[in-house]
């Protein structure tokens, strides 16, 4: 039997966990597909490359116009509240905070979502 392997982190990946760094309150979670949330409610995902921060609809909307982006796409279905971030904007930390913290305080207002329980036997 193999070891399990940890994917070897990209550029990408390295500039979202800088992003994720700057507020430490943040976890990371995730490996192959990094991802944080708050209360079971998920506010980024970085998913082949791409980042996805999700944002009430009036910052959302200001985002999409102010970098001409559009919202979030994986597997081929939209990702309703996610905004997809350009690559460019993700490599400049300092550039994309706003939104993060934007996002954290967010997903802090959303209904925490259930927990599921174990099964008894």
């Amino acid at each position: 039997m193999s070891p399990t392997r940890k994917p070897v982190a990209s550029p990408e990946t390295a500039a979202y966990d800088r992003l994720i760094a700057t507020m430490p309150q943040i976890e990371r979670k995730g490996d192959a597909n990094p991802y944080t949330s708050w209360n079971g409610d998920m506010f980024t995902l970085f998913h082949s490359g791409r980042l996805a921060i999700r944002l009430p609809e009036a910052e959302r909307e200001e985002f999409i116009k102010k970098y001409k982006t559009e919202l979030y796409e994986a597997y081929g279905a939209v990702i309703r509240e996610y905004v997809a971030v350009p690559e460019a904007l993700l490599s400049k930390t300092k550039e994309p905070q706003p939104y993060l913290r934007m996002s954290y305080e967010y997903a802090k207002t959303l209904k925490p979502k259930a927990t599921k329980e174990k099964k008894r036997s």
